[in-house]
């Protein structure tokens, strides 16, 4: 079972990565052209790859910090905010732009649609963060930024990344230990056999049926998807809690088996919650799960 770090060594983990403002509606279809539908239990929070990656890490490890930019406007201030209640500490450059927002429908199946407004607005190693802070951490996970930031991420123990920029990746060059993708999202699938360099660990997940994995030195496999303890609600946040559940595992040292399955488990746990935060698998759950 996963190995839980102990308070006197905690575990140090950070994302590089984006905010969105997310605004949630829910609804018994998504609209069609012309359509008018009526939207229940409205629900806004700081979102995105980074931000709900980060609140992942930080119920998994005690704490995180996020390596972000922020708008500056009232959603800008507020994402800092209610991601500090969160337990995440952000470390943020603010840019002369409003925050990126998303609007999501989420539907009777609990399916969501995803519409974002505005530019994506990532972190630069030339903003005055504390970069080498990531020299001293256990794992890192890469959601948005220039090769520079990219490159402090490197001196961590552990480097995971999104598929979702895998143009960036390709380009910039630097060596992952994991890269995730989805095998059904045309922005998130790629071909682990043509990135350069080949990541340590590279993961295509496939929903309800798991997913598949390569490792660099010729190892592949699948992985079962994990039980869903409870009804499903809402599937936004699940691949981001997904990915950070196979960071953590990764940086807690875990083999590629048992860091798959924390995955797992992180994104079918998050599927059972209004909004990527109302249920995340958390430290106490992994440490009762390894007490049975």
């Amino acid at each position: 079972m996963a190995l839980v770090p102990s308070p006197r060594s905690p575990l140090a983990v950070a994302v590089v990565g984006h905010i969105e403002w997310a605004e949630f509606a829910v609804v018994d279809r998504v609209p069609g052209p012309g359509d008018i539908v009526h939207a229940d239990a409205p629900l806004e929070e700081p979102a995105g790859g980074g931000a709900v990656a980060a609140v992942q890490l930080a119920r998994l490890a005690g704490s995180c910090t996020l390596f972000t930019a922020l708008g500056n406007d009232e959603r800008g201030r507020r994402s800092v905010e209610r991601l500090a209640e969160l337990g995440v500490r952000v470390e943020g450059m603010t840019r002369a732009a409003p925050q990126r927002r998303c609007f999501v429908y989420v539907d009777a199946k609990g399916e969501r649609t995803i519409t974002t407004l505005g530019p994506r607005l990532a972190p630069s190693i030339e903003d005055p963060l504390p970069w080498d802070e990531l020299q001293r951490a256990d794992a890192v996970f890469f959601t948005a930024g220039d090769r520079g930031s990219l490159e402090a991420a490197r001196g961590a123990r552990v480097l995971v990344a999104t598929a979702r920029v895998l143009d960036d990746l390709m380009a910039f060059g630097v060596p992952l230990d994991g890269m995730v993708g989805s095998a059904n999202d045309p922005a998130e699938r790629f071909d682990p056999g043509s990135v350069r360099p080949v990541p340590g660990l590279s993961v295509l997940t496939d929903g309800p049926r798991g997913g598949t994995w390569w490792t660099a030195d010729g190892r592949s496999g699948a992985y079962p998807a994990a039980p869903i303890p409870g009804p499903r609600v809402d599937a936004y946040g699940c691949g981001d809690s997904f990915m950070a559940g196979l960071t953590f595992g990764l940086g807690a040292g875990e083999p590629t088996e048992a860091a798959l399955a924390i995955a797992a488990r992180c994104g079918a746990t998050c599927l059972t919650g209004r909004g990527p935060y109302q249920r995340q698998l958390t430290a106490a759950d992994l440490l009762e799960a390894a007490d049975r």
